[in-house]
């Protein structure tokens, strides 16, 4: 397992609970240097999971190879391929041992487009990040990555000023079976690059 640390101190704040976390991020773009060449995009549509009081959490039955950067402070990156096939990005929250985690569902292509086209396939600009698996292959992220920490590769750079509280939604999660009702997938309002909703 890895061992727990701290994370760089520009990201202390991201040592909150991960519900706290997943709309504060909404107020971030995810910056990408993957490739040489940057990519990035405002966090427009977050998931929080709360760790082993959570049993959507993929970390609900504890600590296993996998899930171990989840148990990590805030700051550490969390990547797992779903249904085999779609890779998902997960920004851990809380202090050391928590095991809550943000998974980053969409963003609004901000930097790099052209590049992001190239990696999806698609010049729609729409589809290019409004998934998770659509924006993990827009910004060159893998599974290799999981276990890292923001501040190389990965990146989350402020914008100000952020959303105002009251044009972000909260809802249900998407695509799971269990704890689905809980109001914790957040999403700014009005904005056209969320995931189906």
């Amino acid at each position: 397992m890895v061992p727990y640390s701290d994370p760089p101190s520009q990201y202390n704040w991201l040592r909150q609970d991960a519900v706290t976390v997943a709309k504060l991020l909404l107020s971030y773009e995810l910056v990408s240097q993957i490739g040489g060449t940057e990519t990035a995009g405002r966090i427009v549509e977050t998931e929080a999971y709360c760790g082993e009081i959570d049993p959507a959490s993929h970390a609900f039955r504890g600590p296993t190879l996998r899930t171990a950067p989840m148990f990590e402070a805030g700051g550490q990156i969390y990547v797992y391929l779903s249904y085999g096939i779609h890779t998902c990005m997960n920004i851990v929250a809380g202090p050391a041992g928590t095991a809550g985690a943000v998974l980053i569902r969409a963003l609004e292509p901000s930097r790099g487009v052209n590049t992001m086209q190239t990696r999806r396939r698609t010049t729609n600009l729409w589809q290019l990040c409004s998934g998770p698996g659509k924006l993990t292959q827009a910004l060159g992220i893998g599974l290799a990555l999981s276990g890292s920490r923001l501040g190389a590769e990965l990146s989350l750079r402020a914008i100000t000023p952020g959303p105002i509280p009251e044009t972000i939604i909260a809802g249900p999660r998407v695509g799971i079976s269990r704890a689905k009702d809980l109001p914790w997938r957040f999403t700014i309002a009005d904005n056209k690059f969320v995931s189906k909703r």
